[in-house]
């Protein structure tokens, strides 16, 4: 008679559990550090709404606020280079770029609260003098939704009438912009159509937007097969190969 095996004594899963736990709590801290340090040099910022709060409460000193870093360093130095031409008309022109724009917030509407902002009468502080500022010229583009806005002070109104200004942001700066992203050519037409008029030069116009090529086809379009007689030959062809066959047979046949 074969014995029985003896029976196995009951394994506890305390040792299990604990090992368990305790390769958890080092596993968080391992990685823990690792992504507060992805979180803390991540662009934030770039990913933040702008309003007039987030700009500087006066002029700064130069000309390109590029808070959506759009442009490389040569585009930069280009641009920058093409606002200063402006000083020689006695126009401070400047170009904004945000990464986008706070909720509810229009960006002719900031460009206008720009303009009031920095337009304000600026005090000398060693002579308390109140100096006379160039009139602004801003130049804004929204990296989210590739629009673009042209705001100029009143003094500017005879020479940069509204309608150009809104024809140079929709048509000048925003067919490069959503045509790939291209900010600096965008930027450089608009700068370049706004001080051809400055210096007393014939408005460029808008761009010219190539037209698709018609392409030539043999095939009637819908409007041509209604005013066409075709349906009306089919019937007289099928009445005729049906009568004229009956008839032939009913001649012959008698």
């Amino acid at each position: 008679m074969t014995n029985p095996l003896p029976s196995d004594a009951p394994v506890s899963l305390a040792p299990l559990s604990t090992r368990g736990r305790t390769f958890t709590r080092a596993w968080l801290r391992l990685v823990a550090p690792l992504l507060l340090t992805l979180l803390a040099l991540a662009p934030i910022d770039a990913a933040m709404a702008v309003s007039l709060k987030d700009l500087p409460s006066s002029p700064p000193a130069a000309a390109l606020l590029d808070v959506a870093d759009v442009f490389s360093r040569a585009s930069r130095g280009e641009i920058e280079k093409q606002l200063e031409a402006f000083r020689a008309e006695r126009v401070d022109a400047r170009l904004i770029t945000v990464p986008r724009l706070d909720y509810g917030l229009s960006l002719e509407q900031l460009g206008q609260e720009l303009v009031q902002r920095w337009s304000a009468p600026a005090i000398d502080p060693d002579t308390a003098a109140v100096t006379n500022q160039d009139p602004l010229l801003l130049v804004l583009v929204d990296a989210q939704t590739k629009a673009a806005a042209v705001v100029a002070s009143e003094p500017l109104e005879r020479q940069l009438p509204p309608e150009l200004l809104r024809s140079t942001a929709r048509t000048t700066m925003a067919l490069p912009l959503r045509e790939g992203n291209r900010y600096r050519q965008a930027s450089i037409d608009g700068l370049t159509r706004l001080a051809t008029v400055l210096r007393g030069g014939e408005d460029p116009g808008e761009p010219e937007v190539a037209s698709e090529a018609v392409i030539t086809t043999n095939i009637p379009s819908h409007e041509e097969t209604e005013r066409s007689n075709g349906f009306t030959w089919v019937v007289v062809l099928l009445v005729v190969g049906s009568v004229v066959p009956m008839l032939t047979w009913w001649v012959f046949s008698r």
